[in-house]
């Protein structure tokens, strides 16, 4: 499932509500909690204890979502988000993505290969 975002002005803004923050992204609240507790996403509180997000929030929330659809979990997520949003600038951190990469290529190459033998007992079966 992908989200598209609202846009968001450049112009300077007040700070997001989790329900404003939830429009913006697609991703429902409960969700943004989630990410919240896994350590993805850290908002602001106010005096009374209300998440508020800054603008940037929407783009990490949209980011964490592509990573989800790619097959990577929030544990896997955690250590590579910070690199991505530009605020650690180490190669050596994406290592995690790379594996997971190639975990993937792995897997598909297996895949491909199993339909190829489903295809060659379908032509043999078909003949009969």
């Amino acid at each position: 499932m992908t989200a598209s975002a609202a846009p968001v002005s450049s112009a300077p803004q007040a700070l997001l509500s989790i329900g404003e923050l939830s429009s913006h992204t697609g991703v429902s609240p409960r969700s943004l909690r989630y990410y919240e507790e896994q350590g993805l996403l850290t908002p602001r509180r106010t005096a009374a204890g209300h998440r508020r997000f800054d603008a940037e929030a929407v783009d990490r929330v949209l980011l964490v979502q592509r990573l989800f659809a790619a097959g990577l979990s929030s544990t896997e997520i955690a250590p590579v988000l910070p690199v991505l949003c530009g605020v650690h600038d180490t190669a050596g951190s994406l290592a995690a993505l790379r594996v997971h990469r190639e975990r993937l290529a792995r897997e598909i190459a297996r895949l491909h290969d199993t339909a190829e033998i489903l295809d060659e007992v379908l032509e043999e079966h078909e003949r009969c």
